[in-house]
């Protein structure tokens, strides 16, 4: 799995994440960083950004991260057994998480 792939993936789902109204940076390690910025009239997907700032920090692998965007591996699941690290507002993750179910 590569930021590519996963860029891909979001943009896909940027119609959808749009809703969210929040900027969230997802941390794939060695993998690289990824900015979803829906605060504006478009969704922003910025990989590897410059400026790494976000209302909250979403720190996983990139086969949980896609496993996640497919619907293939729980929220709440995954911070459970901690395969997801929220950094942040909490509320922010549980809205993005509510939103990839739909």
């Amino acid at each position: 799995m590569n930021l590519d792939e996963i860029v891909g993936e979001m943009q896909k789902q940027a119609e959808k994440l749009k809703a969210l109204n929040h900027t969230v940076l997802f941390d794939l390690g060695d993998d690289g960083k990824v900015l979803l910025d829906a605060t504006g009239d478009s969704v922003k997907i910025t990989p590897n950004p410059d400026n790494d700032e976000a209302e909250t920090t979403l720190v996983l692998s990139p086969e949980n991260m896609m496993k996640l965007m497919n619907g293939d591996l729980n929220p709440m699941v995954a911070f459970t057994m901690g395969r997801l690290k929220v950094f942040g507002s909490k509320g922010i993750a549980l809205k993005l998480s509510s939103l990839l179910d739909q």
